[in-house]
This record gives structure tokens, C-alpha cells and sequence, in this order.
């Protein structure tokens, strides 16, 4: 057979997206074939099926997705990190109410209320003062943060497999309370050190500027099992928070979104489930303010009368009054806080990209 010297036949043998840079879509393949002239014998090629159909085509190679594997190890070190910065941030920003609050609670003669509390503080320490204690009450929160949400995370899916599909769904209120139970357990260890030396920076002018010399300082005065002597306080008022804040939080997102929202959560926007997670959160932040309201009232009242005990609180106050007194403005308090903690946390997990906390159940891990 003679060789023919035609060029068109030659290149038509070697389509051009074989050796040019571009990467234009793979319909340009069969349409360049059909419009090249070409011999007899190459058209009666390129009309099989099997060659037209299925070009030779080099596969580009995949990019990551980066997506995070639901239930893996990077999926508890994001929510570890998320509840980092829900946690230290917005205890941080409330540092100042925070201190006066711990001043009235140690001297209420020099700290009446709220608003004079602010004004002895000014007057006496400057702006500066409205901050003391920032340092521990960052770390310290920081540090509560990343075990409450990371470990709330993972004990919720350890119960809920230990539970197994149907009892995990009839019970998932007690999963979501046992959760967080367990979770604020380990997570009040890691703050209490860093509350101890805050509260003793914020109480006692002159005793430390800061976590720095007031953690040394605290340890040499009190020895290192100093610091957790206020652990088993902390816990009983912690842990039934927290199980209001988690529980209910889940329950009313869920609520939401079969209720309030008619579209399904997955098919949401972003800022559409980022506005039910802050929603969610003030309503349980509301929640969590009612219940531990009256505990919150005793302790202040024990505080200020010496060898005061619980039935002279409720003697002097009543019942009405352990639940009511100072109520509005804490449920503000606690509300918007815990609002922007679900916030801030739900919008880190979505920058990573993870689906945002309740309102459906999380996909189960690829097996």
C-alpha cells in the first residue's frame, strides 16, 4: 500500500487535544472527527461505535475535596477547635459584668449593683480594670470550650451507637442530656484551675496582675490541689446547665425546622441554618437562665450574709423571688451569650465545611 504524503490525513490521526495545553470540554471530540476530511478508509474507522463513542482520553487526575469525613478524627478535632472559639470569645467579651458580678457576690456593701459596681470599678481601677482577669478567663474558657463541644460530640455518637437506631431514636433527648452531662464533667477539670486564679485575680486587688504571677502565686499560697478545691461546686452548677443548654437546644432546632421552617435543612442556605443555630441557641440560653435562675440567686444571697443558710433564703426572698428577682436581665445575659456561642460555633463548622449542629440526623461514616 503507497504511502500518501497528506498532511490532513496525518493529522487527523492525531486529534490536536492530544498535544496542545487546552482543556476544553470532550464533546469537541467527536465533532472534530466528523468535520475532518479524511481518506475513505479512515472515515470507515472513525464510524465504528466503539471509537466514536469512547475516545482515548487520559483521565485528569482528582483534586481533594478537603471534605471532612463525618465522625473522624479531623471531624472531632474541628468541633474541638469550633468550641475554642465559641467558648473563650464570648466569655472574654463579657469579662467586665463578669467581674463586677464576682465582686458583688465577695463585697456586696462596696458593690451594690450592677451599675454602681461599674462605677467603683472606674473610679478606683480605670478602664483598665474592667479587663482584669481577661487572660485566665480566655484560656480558661478556651480550654472548657474545646472539651465541652469536642467531647459532646463524640459521647453523643459513642450513646447513640451504643444505643443502636430504633432506642437512639425514641431516647435521643436522653442521649443528647448524657452527652453533655459527660462531656461537662471532663471539661469543668480543664477550666477550674484557670476560674480559680480568675477569681482570685478579679476579687482581690493587689494580689496579681494576671494569669501569669497570679497562677505561681496561688500555687505556692495553696499548693497545686488549691486550684480544684472549687471543682465539685463547679460541677453542680455546670452540669445541669449544660444539659438544658445542649438538650434544648437540639429539641428547638429541630422543632424549626419541622415546624417553622417548611423547607427540609438540607435544602436551606447557609445563613438561613446559621440564623436557626443562633435562634436555637438564645431560646436555650433562655432556658438555661430560668432554671438555674433560683441557685444563682442563693448563692448570691449566701454570699452576702455570713452564716446565712438556704431556709433563710427562702424565708427572706420566697419562692417567687429565688425565681424571679433579676431574671430579665440575666436571661439577656445568658440568652445572647449562648445565642453567639451555637453561632460562632455552627459558622466555624460550616467555614470547614460541615453540616451545622441538630435539626436532621448526621450521615452515618462510610464504612
Amino acid at each position: 500500500m503507497a504511502y500518501t504524503n497528506n498532511s490532513t490525513y496525518r493529522t487527523s490521526l492525531i486529534p490536536n487535544f492530544l498535544y496542545t495545553a487546552s482543556s476544553s470540554s470532550s464533546s469537541f471530540v467527536v465533532n472534530d472527527l466528523e468535520n475532518t476530511s479524511i481518506s475513505t478508509n479512515s472515515n470507515a474507522l472513525l464510524s465504528q461505535p466503539s471509537i466514536i463513542k469512547k475516545p482515548f482520553l487520559v483521565p485528569a487526575p482528582k483534586e481533594s475535596s478537603g471534605k471532612i469525613e463525618m465522625f473522624s478524627p479531623a471531624y472531632y478535632a474541628a468541633c474541638t477547635f469550633g468550641g475554642v472559639m465559641s467558648c473563650g470569645l464570648t466569655h472574654m467579651a463579657v469579662t467586665p459584668l463578669d467581674l463586677v458580678k464576682c465582686n458583688m457576690q465577695i463585697d456586696p456593701t462596696k458593690y451594690k449593683s450592677i451599675s454602681s459596681g461599674f462605677g467603683v470599678l472606674l473610679k478606683e481601677q480605670g478602664v483598665k480594670g474592667f479587663f482584669r482577669g481577661w487572660v485566665p478567663t480566655l484560656l480558661g474558657y478556651s480550654a472548657q470550650g474545646a472539651c465541652k463541644y469536642g467531647f459532646y460530640e463524640y459521647f453523643k455518637k459513642y450513646y447513640t451507637d451504643l444505643a443502636g437506631p430504633e432506642n437512639a431514636a425514641k431516647y435521643k433527648t436522653l442521649i443528647f442530656l448524657a452527652g453533655s452531662a459527660s462531656a461537662e464533667v471532663i471539661a469543668d477539670v480543664a477550666l477550674c484551675p484557670f476560674e480559680a486564679v480568675k477569681v482570685r485575680v478579679q476579687t482581690q486587688p493587689g494580689f496579681a496582675r494576671g494569669l501569669s504571677d497570679g497562677f505561681p502565686k496561688f500555687v505556692r499560697a495553696e499548693g497545686a490541689a488549691g486550684l480544684y478545691k472549687g471543682l465539685v461546686p463547679l460541677w453542680g452548677r455546670q452540669i445541669p446547665y449544660t444539659m438544658m443548654k445542649f438538650a434544648s437546644f437540639e429539641t428547638i432546632v429541630e422543632q424549626i425546622y419541622k415546624n417553622v421552617i417548611p423547607t427540609p435543612k438540607n435544602q436551606c442556605s447557609k445563613s438561613t441554618q446559621l440564623g436557626v443555630s443562633f435562634a436555637g441557641g438564645y431560646l436555650a440560653g433562655i432556658l438555661c437562665a430560668i432554671v438555674s435562675h433560683p441557685a444563682d440567686n442563693l448563692v448570691s444571697f449566701l454570699n452576702n450574709a455570713k452564716g446565712a443558710t438556704v431556709g433563710d433564703a427562702v424565708n427572706k426572698l420566697g419562692v417567687m423571688g429565688l425565681c424571679t428577682r433579676g431574671l430579665p436581665i440575666r436571661i439577656v445575659m445568658i440568652g445572647t451569650l449562648t445565642g453567639a456561642q451555637w453561632g460562632i460555633y455552627d459558622s466555624f463548622k460550616v467555614f470547614v465545611g460541615l453540616p451545622t449542629t441538630g435539626g436532621a440526623a448526621a450521615p452515618a461514616p462510610a464504612k
